[in-house]
């Protein structure tokens, strides 16, 4: 695969994941959406799908990675890093136009950003958190705690995804990416309550810079005290991914 394959790939398939996933973060959270407060059960599903359909579309011209965490298990398993810089280029550009494109299908409800609940005329009051559509955003805030569930949901995703590659089934049947899929809405299910499963830092870093940057009403702030942590933890957890899957298989 070329560099500029490469790159278109990890652009389309990363912007499709980021605008499944952001825009499904949007429909339950935001005021004047048909599907706002349906739950965590349809958030994880809307970011498995997204997964599905970005790496299916990215698959012919880059692989469909979509996420430095496994370009840099890859990596370490392989020894390849020759191409490594071009599939993170394409990764976060990809992520900030995906959270782009989501903004633009929800901007009239971004424009009608605040809640009704408590108010005399059912009009008014307090804006809604804009934050956890964009990027990941702890429960509990703890550094530390925060980071082991990064690296170890990252772990959970990436060896699989490692391991489906000796599933010659998988391969001949063009299915890997579905189980891939799959394991997302697991991880999400499973893992994601903690700190809202980032496993990806171009997913979380790309669309919290879009976040600061568009105009959205009572958006609040970016949160970029906690930042590194969605980015640190991925990609520690896909490096140990890596490592394990190179000693163990």
């Amino acid at each position: 695969m070329s560099n500029g394959d490469i790159f278109v790939g990890e652009v389309i398939g990363t912007a499709i994941l980021i605008l499944f996933g952001a825009g499904v973060c949007a429909a339950v959270t935001l005021r004047y959406s048909k599907a706002r407060a349906s739950g965590w059960i349809v958030i994880a599903f809307g970011w498995g799908f997204g997964v599905l359909a970005g790496a299916y579309t990215a698959a012919p011209l880059s692989g469909g990675q979509l996420n430095p965490a496994v370009t840099l298990g890859i990596a370490v398993d392989t020894g390849e890093w020759g191409k490594v810089w071009v599939y993170l280029l394409g990764q976060f550009v990809g992520a900030m136009l995906g959270a782009v494109l989501a903004y633009l299908v929800y901007l009239a409800q971004f424009q009608a950003n605040v809640r009704t609940e408590g108010t005399t005329d059912g009009t008014a009051g307090e804006p809604v958190p804009t934050l956890g559509i964009f990027s990941t955003v702890p429960e509990i805030r703890n550094p530390v705690a925060n980071l082991v569930t990064e690296i170890i949901a990252t772990v959970a995703l990436v060896l699989p995804v490692l391991a489906f590659g000796l599933t010659k089934g998988l391969g001949e049947s063009g299915t890997t990416v579905l189980i891939v899929s799959l394991l997302v809405v697991g991880i999400g299910l499973s893992l994601g309550g903690p700190t809202g499963y980032a496993i990806n830092p171009a997913r979380d870093l790309g669309p919290r810079i879009v976040h600061t940057l568009l105009p959205i009403p009572h958006k609040g702030g970016s949160d970029w005290g906690y930042a590194w942590i969605p980015v640190v933890g991925p990609l520690i957890g896909g490096a140990l991914a890596g490592l394990v899957y190179n000693v163990a298989f």
